[in-house]
């Protein structure tokens, strides 16, 4: 019955929902990685109607950022503001329903680490280009670099796609003329 109950506040505490603070003491006495996580989840409790609203809210604002940034394609620096910001706010929209915690967890995962840190770097050098360099050409090869960063962090979500995609991208350039 322990083990259930101790399960239980785990599943609770990864989903938002508040925790009874007597079993929790000791994971944040024992110095855990993720504790600034359990505390920061522990005071941000939403109910499932709020986490809906929040990942629909965020994820429609992230798209429309998004699908908006085609309109100023041709002026590079106000696009990769757009499309990087429809980016963070869509990738901001999970954690709404799997919690910042889980969602950490997630993208620090080992399968794909390399993908996260490409991805974010790539956002952080397209939003350096747009806002301090203002080369347009820089802007844009960036946001060329952090749309690839995106479908190959996407990716990494899907079993063995990456793999897949190595395969065929290999298969196509191997050719022999």
């Amino acid at each position: 019955m322990e083990k259930m109950n101790h399960a239980f506040e785990k599943v609770k505490m990864l989903v938002g929902m508040e925790v009874d603070d007597d079993n929790e003491q000791p994971a944040l006495e024992e110095g855990n990685s993720f504790a600034f996580m359990d505390d920061f989840n522990r005071q941000c409790t939403l109910t499932t109607k709020q986490r809906f609203y929040g990942f629909a809210i965020c994820l429609v604002a992230g798209l429309s950022c998004t699908i908006l940034s085609i309109l100023v394609f041709f002026h590079p620096i106000k696009f990769g503001i757009t499309f990087t910001f429809g980016n963070l706010l869509a990738l901001g929209s999970t954690a709404f329903l799997i919690g910042p915690k889980r969602q950490v967890s997630m993208m620090l995962d080992p399968v794909r680490i390399y993908a996260t840190a490409i991805y974010l770097a790539s956002m952080i050098i397209a939003l350096f280009c747009a806002f301090y360099v203002h080369n347009k050409l820089l802007t844009l090869l960036a946001i060329i670099l952090e749309f690839g960063a995106l479908i190959w962090y996407s990716l990494s979500y899907i079993p063995f796609a990456r793999s897949m995609v190595s395969k065929i991208v290999y298969a196509c350039f191997d050719t022999e003329f």
